[in-house]
């Protein structure tokens, strides 16, 4: 009996042990690594169990890109230890909410391979561009050490039939090749046996303004090649005033989109970044009446009620509810899964359509972050990215 106790005693005291241990792993896997706070303010996480950055420990002095920062480790119920993380101090930073349509005009650092072909020839079918060694997606820089800018420049290049040694990019490699042009039976000239892409252009939302520096950021997510997927490289580009006439709503899998036009002669603005955090630049004025609000650092975000701010109809922005059902600190930029609680918005377009990208997602008077992406199999959800990590990798690129 007395036997039978202790087996019962002791998987007792295995269970409250390997708990608080699961816990710790857990959250030694989800939170991330470094956190800024605003000088002067402690470290506070949002989280379902107790956890403190206890500043009793010795404290690491570092510069993490120019920034003095500090090294806390956090912990369990204040006592278990899960890791060590690294603060920076950052000023309150002050943002206008957008959630103005915009449209986007790019031109390419270079030419995109988006397709390869044959050509016919009195000696047969030929594949120039596939014996060169190039493949969809790929970046023409330069065609004989001159930069190429444009599709017209690249076919001037070809028409003479002679050898062209190419700079490529491939993702983020850089490599050389040589295209000889074949004769086409069919239309009387050289061809390369690719066709390009130097440019492109489509609607967004705008997610914030800086009236400090007059930046913005927009889309939470970089502007790809349709038919490649690829990134295209921003070589200029100009941001332009959008009306949004209406949108095809979504339903499951099939996105719905947002339909408008180009409404003004002049740009509103200039394109200076494109990359996996959304689209970059300055504008000439503030596109919104609203007031900067301070930016909520990825810690002070919570699950539960929201809102977002789009255009649906016209080129004024609405408030919509929705409900932050998750947070995720490991991902790149799919931070947040949102879903749409609104019956107005749902009722428009069924819930998030493309175009919509970049509306902010707003939060106990702070700006949060900005809808990226829909669930195609359920148009009422989808991802969101921090404000902090958009805003932290638009000041990047302008140093």
């Amino acid at each position: 009996m007395k036997r039978k106790f202790k087996k019962i005693l002791s998987a007792i005291a295995g269970c409250l042990l390997i708990q608080p241990i699961a816990m710790m792993l857990f959250y030694a896997g989800t939170l991330p690594d470094s956190y800024y706070v605003r000088k002067g303010e402690p470290l506070q996480l949002s989280s379902a169990m107790p956890i403190t950055a206890n500043t009793a420990d010795p404290v690491t002095a570092s510069v993490i890109s120019g920034v003095p920062s500090s090294q806390v480790s956090l912990r369990l119920f204040g006592i278990l230890p899960i890791k060590n993380v690294e603060i920076q101090q950052t000023d309150e930073i002050m943002l206008v909410p957008c959630g103005q349509a915009f449209g986007i005009r790019m031109l390419m650092d270079g030419i995109m391979v988006i397709e390869l072909g044959e050509v016919i020839t009195k000696d047969g079918t030929q594949h120039p561009a596939e014996e060169a060694g190039l493949r969809e997606g790929d970046i023409i820089q330069e065609v004989n050490g001159s930069p190429v800018d444009s599709t017209e420049c690249f076919r001037n290049a070809a028409c003479d039939g002679k050898p062209m040694h190419l700079t490529v990019q491939r993702g983020e490699d850089t490599y050389e090749t040589e295209l000889t042009p074949a004769y086409s039976v069919q239309q009387e000239c050289f061809q390369t046996g690719l066709w390009v892409r130097d440019s492109t252009a489509g609607i967004g939302t705008l997610t914030y303004y800086e009236p400090a520096t007059g930046c913005f950021g927009g889309l939470g997510h970089p502007i790809c090649d349709p038919d490649t997927g690829e990134l295209i490289p921003l070589a200029s580009g100009e941001a332009d005033a959008v009306t949004i006439s209406g949108a095809r709503r979504g339903q499951s899998g099939v996105p719905g989109q947002l339909r408008g036009y180009f409404s003004a002669k002049e740009p509103i603005g200039t394109l200076s970044c494109n990359n996996r955090c959304g689209l970059f630049g300055v504008l000439h004025e503030s596109p919104s009446d609203r007031p900067a609000i301070p930016m909520a650092l990825k810690q002070e975000i919570t699950l539960g009620e929201a809102v977002i701010l789009s255009t649906v109809t016209g080129d004024m922005p609405q408030t919509f509810s929705i409900e932050i059902k998750s947070i995720d600190y490991t991902s790149d930029t799919q931070n947040m899964v949102i879903e749409v609680t609104d019956e107005a918005l749902l009722a428009a377009t069924g819930g998030i359509v493309q175009g919509m990208s970049g509306s902010p997602i707003l939060q106990n008077g702070r700006l949060v972050g900005a809808v990226t992406h829909v669930f195609v199999g359920e148009p009422t959800q989808g991802y969101g990215i921090f404000a902090e990590t958009m805003y932290e990798v638009s000041r990047s690129t302008q140093k």
